[in-house]
């Protein structure tokens, strides 16, 4: 498919982006549009997965017929098959009248089935024998009718593992998925993202006579790097809050990072990691291996604050140069670490009597009068200065993420230093 083709499609139903794994979507929904092939749109919750359904429709020879979207996990367990295939007067206690179902109303059309993988199991064998012969009975009815109808799905879940589980039918997922197209999230296509921006803005400042939002190069630069769990329909929204909130036009960093939610994706805190980043090891040994990485940084920590004490500190582009990162950003709050993401943790009290493993714990006459919290803002206030209040350049001397230095910063009171 040409550029020039590619970009009309693009034009045509709002699709803003370059992406090549955006362009290799929209080729394969083109491809197959003209055939009767079904097609399982796989892609997060937010990425657009609708619209494609709607290309598909509009370049196909049933253009001219219905198109119907049913979200399947907004439709109670009960009446999902009432709504699909009809029923019969008398056939449930409140079916008054007989009712058409979806595949009948739509014969001739297509019908999108998005999260199909919330399908109740009994309303897959049904949905089966449509694909297979065409052919469904109404709730309550023995009578065989007939439909003509393409069936375009889409899912956020991995169907082929909800088949091993036996909540979803494997034939089914091979009847459906005749055509896969993959959505890639925003987080694959941040090259998209300031298009995104300036369309969404200029849609929001046209219904709400506002001027239009611009960003600076570090603002832009935040929210590439932010993973938008919620993909585009969470970009949309983020910039309908700030349109709104903010009364200057040009956002900056400062201004992003005040709306920008904390996520899973993002945050610093410690998580554990998922089994396909731990290779398979499990919550136990994560655990361990933290404790253990957590008590040598200590260790280096307080030689650290001692040497401080002393006047033989190294300057702060030293200490994040020889110290993992970790030890600035974690060690001199322990306790908040654990005590949200995995177990209490018995603090150290200097003035506490009490015996420790060699190597564990410096002597605590030495360390009685230190605050690593007071060294930690003292650190800080050194490198902002050093750097005349620039962020950048003092998380990379502190060796942390402008995140946390800013996070330290409102903690601190340091934002009018």
């Amino acid at each position: 498919m040409t550029n020039s083709k590619l970009q009309e499609i693009k034009n045509r139903f709002e699709i803003i982006g370059n992406s090549p794994l955006l362009d290799r979507a929209l080729e394969t929904a083109v491809k197959v549009a003209p055939t009767d092939m079904n097609v399982l749109i796989i892609g997060e919750s937010g990425v657009g997965k609708e619209n494609f359904s709607k290309i598909i429709h509009s370049l196909s020879r049933r253009k001219h017929n219905g198109f119907i979207a049913i979200n399947c996990g907004a439709i109670p367990a009960g009446t999902i098959d009432s709504e699909l295939f009809g029923h019969e007067k008398g056939a449930f206690t409140s079916a008054s009248d007989s009712r058409k179902g979806y595949f009948e109303t739509v014969n001739g059309g297509t019908i999108f089935l998005d999260e199909i993988g919330e399908l109740p199991f009994e309303t897959q064998s049904r949905l089966l024998r449509v694909l297979e012969s065409g052919e469904f009975l109404k709730v309550g009815s023995s009578k065989v009718q007939k439909t003509d109808v393409r069936l375009v799905a889409a899912t956020n879940k991995d169907l082929l593992e909800l088949t091993q589980k036996n909540k979803f039918r494997e034939d089914l997922y091979y009847r459906l998925s005749t055509v896969n197209i993959k959505i890639p999230p925003l987080r694959e296509r941040q090259e998209d993202i300031p298009f995104l921006w300036a369309k969404f803005s200029s849609d929001v400042a046209d219904k709400y006579h506002v001027p239009p939002l611009s960003l600076t190069r570090d603002a832009l630069h935040r929210i590439q790097e932010f993973r938008w769990p919620g993909n585009i329909r969470q970009l949309k929204n983020f910039v309908e809050q700030i349109s709104i909130l903010e009364t200057d036009r040009n956002i900056d960093e400062n201004a992003i990072m005040r709306y920008l939610p904390e996520s899973k994706g993002n945050s610093l805190t410690f998580s554990g990691a998922t089994s396909e980043q731990s290779g398979g090891i499990n919550e136990r040994e994560i655990l361990y291996k933290f404790l253990f990485d957590f008590k040598r940084d200590l260790s280096d920590i307080k030689d650290l604050l001692l040497r401080m004490n002393n006047g033989t500190a190294p300057t702060p582009s030293q200490q994040a140069s020889n110290l993992p990162t970790r030890i600035i950003e974690q060690a001199a709050y322990p306790p908040a670490i654990i005590r949200d993401e995995i177990i209490p943790m018995k603090q150290y009290h200097p003035q506490e009597e009490e015996s420790y493993d060699e190597g564990e714990i410096v002597e605590h006459n030495t360390l009685e009068s230190l605050s690593l919290t007071n060294k930690e803002k003292e650190l800080i206030e050194r490198a902002l200065n050093k750097h005349r209040g620039k962020r950048r350049l003092a998380a990379q001397d502190l060796g942390i993420s402008e995140r946390t230095l800013y996070r330290k910063i409102k903690e601190y009171n340091l934002e009018e230093e």
